[in-house]
C-alpha cells in the first residue's frame, strides 16, 4: 500500500492537473475516481479502493 500511495505523490508532483494525473495512473494500472471523501484510487483489475487523496 505504501508503495501506490509514493507512486501516486510522485505522480501527483508530475501532473498540472487531476486530469492529467488520472491519465498518468491509468498507465499504471490504477483509475482516479472523484467521490464525495475526495479523490480515490483504485486497481482497474477488482476496483476496490485502495486509498484517498
Amino acid at each position: 500500500m505504501d508503495d501506490v500511495r509514493e507512486l501516486v505523490r510522485r505522480e501527483k508532483q508530475h501532473s498540472v492537473s487531476n486530469r492529467e494525473l488520472k491519465h498518468r495512473l491509468l498507465g499504471y494500472g490504477f483509475k482516479l475516481e472523484e467521490t464525495e471523501k475526495g479523490f480515490t484510487v483504485s486497481a482497474m483489475r477488482g476496483g476496490e479502493p485502495l486509498l484517498t487523496l
